[in-house]
């Protein structure tokens, strides 16, 4: 093995290589394994040649379990490039019914809903390395109604991964979190779609997008879409690279199930600006159904304008929906079936060097 080649070399040589090769090298070199591909500087290296080879990267749970895929949309095909497993013996093979994506770190919820698990598939190792300093925190709400105890419930806690603790977070909104809307993070913010609530004649409030602030650990005020839905339509929230958002809306009405993406132009805890409309598509000639809430997650590549849509198929089978303009469709196959309450999903990934 070649040991006195120059660091900057050394990054250009293993900033080439797919993640699945990455990790096999690392661990035939001490000093690469626990240096090279954990410092800042390699990171971002990387995810430049990453975006040279047109690799895009996504996190998928189907069936329970938590994948990294390999997506190209110019031959389109999706590629399980592995299945993230953990280190801890306790915890192989652990079955995942949610997850969510923060700055390269995954949040995982226990199919059972007993534990939440912290995950950085980039870094992956047992390892010694330099702990990060930012404090990294977990929001959990309740917001509904207790049957077995007739009473509506709303509850809110914050856990610190640097103190290990719970603490009650005081609310008093005059919003509503339908239970059926992900949410997500983005710049170190967590956003929802949420109701205004309404007067006991009313059934639906207008929805809006609402973050909670981590720095502050407070919600902000209600943030305007660039669109009016109704009960019936289906909407859904992604991220697209690290600073913007997207939403989803697909119309129950005329047009029929017409597909629609807006692209944020600017976004932060009090304040938010659209762009002008990103894409639409009338899905009446491609699909009889329409993609849900609780499913229907998606990403958007924004310079070939198109949205990838991670749902099911009429017989229940894992499928993505690749749409683009002038009627470009396209479905792949991702094996298996929806199980139980744990649908499809995706949600973007950006490999990070932070260590939990």
């Amino acid at each position: 093995m070649i040991t006195d080649l120059p660091r900057d070399m050394e990054e250009e040589v293993l900033s080439k290589l797919p993640m699945t090769s990455l990790r096999r090298v690392r661990f035939t070199c001490k000093r690469w394994n626990n240096t090279l591909t954990k410092d800042g500087s390699f990171t971002k290296k990387y995810k430049g040649e990453a975006a040279k080879r047109k690799e895009f990267q996504v996190v998928m749970i189907l069936d329970y379990k938590v994948y990294l895929m390999s997506v190209n949309l110019l031959n389109p095909s999706i590629e399980r490039i592995g299945k993230l497993i953990s280190l801890d013996a306790a915890h192989d093979g652990v079955d995942m019914l949610k997850i969510f994506h923060c700055d390269g770190l995954l949040l995982c919820v226990t199919k059972d809903r007993t534990r939440l698990v912290v995950w950085n598939p980039f870094i992956w190792t047992n390892t010694k390395t330099k702990y990060s300093r930012r404090s990294h925190k977990v929001l959990r709400f309740v917001d509904g109604y207790d049957r077995s105890s007739m009473r509506l419930v709303l509850e809110f806690e914050i856990f610190s991964l640097n103190s290990n603790s719970w603490k009650v977070v005081d609310v008093n909104p005059d919003w509503h979190i339908p239970y059926f809307y992900r949410g997500l993070s983005l710049k170190g913010n967590s956003y929802w779609f949420a109701e205004e609530k309404l007067s006991l004649q009313e059934t639906r409030g207008r929805l809006f997008l609402l973050c909670f602030n981590f720095t502050t650990e407070s919600f902000g005020p209600l943030l305007p879409l660039p669109f009016h839905c109704r009960y019936g339509d289906k909407v859904n929230l992604s991220s697209v690279g690290e600073e913007q958002l997207a939403v989803l809306l697909q119309k129950s009405g005329v047009p029929a199930h017409t597909l629609k993406i807006w692209i944020s132009s600017k976004v932060d805890p009090r304040g938010v600006s659209w762009s002008k409309l990103f894409l639409a598509v009338d899905m009446n000639p491609f699909t009889d159904f329409q993609f849900a809430n609780f499913d229907g997650s998606f990403f958007v590549d924004e310079k070939k304008k198109i949205v990838v849509v991670i749902d099911r198929n009429r017989a229940t089978r894992n499928m993505a929906y690749i749409i683009g303009e002038n009627g470009y469709f396209k479905t792949v196959d991702l094996g298996g079936l929806a199980n139980g309450d744990c649908w499809p999903f995706v949600c973007a990934y950006v490999p990070s060097s932070v260590k939990i």
